[in-house]
């Protein structure tokens, strides 16, 4: 029985540390706490230091940022997005494929080669098809407040040059924790599982993965090429950001202050993106610099992987139901 007591007291002091009230006493501000993996190098960090700045100036002082980059709080985005949820934190940036785990809608997005460039896919989503997706985490106590950008992802390895699906047979592949991703490069041919981006240095450098995905920044500021020698820039999918804060946070601020959030996270959006595009350019020769192997594949063999995940298509138009990939495409071609 004391053992119990004990371990319910420890509980509540760890919950009360995680869960501490958002208004400063001493100043009576309040505290926005923003969690996320990327490092102080990355665009999403960098444009979040903006975003602290104009919150916090539009507010007149009333609202307070802090920022916990490189999962200092959380070593996952899923844990990241289940502590907004929760209340713990208020805020978060995480890639858009764990968001699927709270809600299934979002599976649409981690589908193969929708996107052409970057102009496509800020049009499906800053549009209806977007906004209907943000809308709907609502229901699960998040707020979506916009998309913003990972990039296009690539495959790196440490086996050789990736031209086509046979030469991902057999390789221990990491994934995003989403179903549709793992189902991708198994459909590829790849032993493929998610695991948590936090601990993805060490995965690969003890030879737990043999390769992975992700956008050319992040691989950069992750310094992931130096336990990674191939980068096939097969621009497999378009990864977007969501820029999330706990919703019953987001609804119990005054109007003025929602509107003082909206405003700067459209800033962040706008500006993000630009600076991830630069930086996937510059950090791109950087990487060659540094002696990755780089290699393009032609619309060919792109082919060769569009036909390959074809089933994938057919499983999640099942699954998702709706017409939502229809909706999706139809999006796309307006």
């Amino acid at each position: 029985m004391k053992k119990l007591i004990y371990l319910a007291l420890v509980l509540i002091v760890v919950l009360a540390s995680c869960g501490r009230p958002n208004e400063n006493e001493t100043s009576g501000k309040t505290i926005i706490r923003m969690a996320y993996l990327v490092s102080p190098t990355h665009s999403s960090h960098i444009i979040a230091e903006k975003f602290v700045a104009q919150v916090e100036q539009e507010s007149d002082g009333r609202l307070e940022v802090e920022l916990y980059p490189s999962g200092s709080l959380f070593p996952s985005d899923r844990e990241a997005v289940e502590a907004v949820q929760l209340g713990n934190v208020e805020m978060t940036i995480p890639a858009l494929a764990v968001v699927s785990s709270f809600n299934q809608n979002f599976m649409v997005l981690d589908l193969p080669f929708l996107f052409d460039n970057h102009e496509e896919a800020y049009k499906v989503l800053d549009g209806e098809f977007g906004q209907s997706l943000l809308d709907g985490l609502e229901e699960d106590n998040l707020k979506g407040l916009v998309f913003a950008e990972n990039g296009f992802r690539h495959i790196t390895n440490n086996e050789g040059p990736v031209y086509e699906p046979s030469d991902l047979e057999g390789l221990k592949f990491r994934t995003l924790e989403s179903p549709v991703q793992t189902d991708i490069f198994k459909a590829l041919g790849a032993n493929a599982s998610p695991f948590a981006f936090g601990e993805m240095y060490t995965a690969l450098q003890q030879g737990t993965y043999d390769a992975m995905e992700g956008p050319i920044s992040l691989y950069y500021t992750s310094n992931l090429y130096e336990v990674q020698d191939y980068m096939s820039l097969t621009g497999q999918y378009y990864m977007p950001t969501a820029l999330l804060m706990n919703d019953d946070f987001y609804q119990d601020l005054p109007e003025d202050l929602q509107q003082v959030v909206m405003d700067a996270s459209i800033m962040f959006r706008e500006e993000q993106r630009k600076l991830a595009q630069e930086q996937d350019e510059e950090y791109l020769e950087v990487l060659k610099d540094e002696g990755v192997q780089v290699n393009e594949i032609t619309e060919a063999e792109r082919q060769k992987f569009i036909e390959a995940t074809e089933p994938v298509f057919e499983k999640y138009d099942d699954k998702l139901g709706n017409n939502l990939i229809d909706e999706l495409f139809e999006a796309i071609e307006e």
